[in-house]
């Protein structure tokens, strides 16, 4: 009778392949288990082990938490995702060293918890909380570690658990409070109904972040040490391309760089902490702005006799994208103005070349990409819908291509 561990090596590399027969009856093998009373026991004792030790060896190769859980909601779904939160708090659980803030705030975000009594009998008490049965909840815990063992290495923004810790910039004075006062006017912008009130909180937001970024900028004590750090940001189907260029829109009118990775759902900003969470939030908001004028914008086709199209979504988009990004570098050009270019612009250059240095290392092979305008009325739609959500308009300035996607002709 084959072990534990030998029949989940059978099952993930039949789970792998295209021979669907030899996967159910490699599942099938497992729900026998190894024989015996505590055979069940022992296959998933080797199951869930097996899990976290794969989840351990992403965490230097540059997965997150977050990262991990975003994308096992995408490819598993919310409930089996759950399956690798619950390897992530096992894999903290099992650290000797440390843990750095952001990795425990992280985890508190997925409220990853050690909630079962003991690994072994944890895909039993995961299948119980879940209502499904046996079967379900091994296919289910195989898929899993097929899905991170099959991961790539991506790039490591900040040293994870058990590397040495790297100097990062200092936030600057007052930041939450100023947050504070930008998140409640996002919420604004996202609920009202009026167009001029949306614009005019999204302003205010925006104005207030760019002159956070600058006073960040002016009170940073020089350190080498001090490098620009990244977050990544998801880019979901649908119209994940039209969600890449915001981000890259709104990286852009804040002095970071964005590159998507459209095979794993997610776009990575580059970029000083002060900076970074400027774009975290705007990035939020807009993309509820911008769907919800979309769906409007649908409505208002349908009335005219005209029917809602794909072409017509993804080129409202994008046209959202590009619009929102002239406003946004305005309002920030507008304010860089106004605190003095004179004694600004070399400290800025200075953090922009650092932030394109770090880029140029982390990604040395990124392409560029180009859109394709395949419906023109949602093109003008989109325009006409960011024209009233965001900031006034700087006319004529050139599209932004969206870094690492498929080449595109607009």
């Amino acid at each position: 009778m084959p072990d534990a561990e030998e029949l989940v090596s059978d099952a993930l590399a039949a789970v792998r392949g295209a021979d669907v027969r030899l996967a159910e009856r490699q599942l099938d093998r497992l729900m026998i288990g190894t024989g015996g009373a505590d055979g069940a026991r022992a296959v998933d004792a080797a199951l869930f082990r097996r899990l976290v030790r794969t989840v351990g060896r992403l965490v230097p190769r540059g997965w997150q938490p977050v990262d991990l859980a975003r994308l096992a909601t995408r490819r598993l779904g919310p409930r089996d995702a759950g399956l690798v939160v619950d390897a992530l708090a096992a894999h903290r659980r099992d650290l000797a060293d440390p843990v750095p803030d952001w990795w425990e705030a992280q985890l508190h975000e997925l409220a990853a918890t050690v909630w079962w009594n003991a690994d072994d009998r944890h895909l039993a008490a995961w299948s119980a909380r879940t209502g499904s049965d046996r079967f379900t909840a091994l296919r289910a815990a195989v898929d899993a570690l097929a899905l991170v063992d099959g991961l790539p290495p991506i790039a490591v923004l900040r040293p994870p658990p058990g590397a040495p810790a790297a100097a990062t910039t200092r936030p600057a004075p007052g930041g939450s409070r100023m947050l504070e006062r930008v998140r409640a006017l996002l919420a604004k912008a996202e609920s009202t109904t009026f167009p001029a009130e949306a614009e005019a909180f999204t302003a205010k937001a925006q104005e207030l972040m760019a002159r956070h970024s600058i006073e960040a900028a002016l009170l940073a004590a020089p350190d080498p040490a001090d490098v620009p750090t990244g977050v990544r940001l998801g880019t979901d189907s649908p119209y994940a391309g039209a969600k890449a260029l915001l981000v890259q829109e709104v990286a852009a009118a804040n002095r970071c760089e964005a590159v998507w990775s459209d095979d794993l759902g997610f776009s990575t900003v580059l970029g000083w902490p002060t900076d970074l969470e400027a774009v975290e939030l705007l990035y939020t908001s807009l993309l509820v702005q911008a769907t919800a004028a979309m769906l409007r914008g649908r409505g208002e086709r349908r009335q005219s006799g005209g029917r809602r199209t794909r072409g017509y979504d993804e080129s409202f988009l994008n046209a959202f994208a590009l619009r929102i990004g002239e406003r946004l570098r305005a309002a920030t050009g507008a304010a860089t103005e106004e605190a003095g270019p004179e004694r600004l612009l070399p400290v800025l250059a200075a953090r922009s070349e650092a932030v394109r240095e770090r880029l140029d290392t982390l990604f040395p092979g990124v392409t560029r990409a180009r859109l394709t305008v395949r419906d023109a009325e949602g093109w003008t739609s989109g325009t006409a819908a960011a024209d009233r959500a965001s900031l006034g308009a700087t006319p004529g300035r050139p599209a932004r291509p969206v870094r690492g996607g498929r080449r595109r002709d607009r």
